[in-house]
């Protein structure tokens, strides 16, 4: 029986692009959420440096849960942040870095824990107190090359840049073995000009490209 917990990680893997939105209010990061959605991201994370950050999840959740969209909260740095997310709607946290107690935290009400790492013995260590997904963050100091060489020696591990993902590199990222990429500014550079079509735009050619990306994939698989 797959529970709730594993359905949010397969939706997140599933869909390959998670949204992250920072905003300089709460007013404009509520915009850029409904813009995300508008272009098809079915995985969006609120990050708690949005001013009000708890009260945009808390007024978004249930309109995204009815459209079927995963809202999370990011930058959670300690379990306290975690557990005010989460009863506020969040259905999976993020964290720049590797936090026992919020992994505790996560895996007690049995919600993905996504921390960051930027070293081998950091994604051991994520997976080894339960993170889900590991973030690979900062991601513009590895590329691509990172995750290929990571997924050698640890096939297993669930990885998820951030940080450096573009149009122009997220099918390599993709090719390479990331199960998903998190992407924010490339995606929501738009909304500081209050141009909200073009996130919408932009998350479109993000997951057409990922789903690009996936087919050349099975397509070499099969020969």
């Amino acid at each position: 029986m797959t529970t709730p917990k594993l359905k949010v990680v397969e939706k997140v893997i599933e869909s390959g692009l998670v949204a992250i939105v920072r905003a300089e209010s709460a007013e404009q990061a509520g915009r850029i959420v409904e813009a995300c959605a508008e272009g098809g991201a079915a995985a969006i994370e609120v990050t708690f440096t949005v001013p009000g950050a708890l009260d945009v999840i808390s007024s978004v959740a249930e309109t995204a849960r009815a459209q079927g969209i995963l809202l999370g909260a990011g930058t959670v740095l300690d379990p306290e942040t975690g557990r005010a997310a989460i009863l506020a709607g969040a259905q999976f946290i993020v964290s720049p870095s590797i936090n026992l107690e919020t992994a505790r935290l996560c895996n007690r009400y049995q919600v993905p824990y996504m921390p960051g790492a930027a070293t081998i013995k950091e994604i051991i260590e994520a997976m080894e107190c339960g993170a889900d997904i590991v973030k690979l963050f900062p991601g513009e100091l590895f590329g691509p090359s990172f995750i290929k060489a990571a997924r050698a020696p640890l096939p297993q591990a669930s990885l998820m840049p951030t940080g450096g993902v573009s149009l122009e590199n997220v099918e390599e990222w993709i090719e390479a073995g990331s199960v998903a990429v998190g992407v924010g500014g490339s995606l929501t550079a738009g909304a500081k000009k209050g141009d909200y079509a073009s996130v919408t735009r932009v998350a479109k050619e993000f997951i057409a490209r990922i789903r690009t990306a996936r087919n050349r994939m099975k397509e070499k698989s099969v020969f």
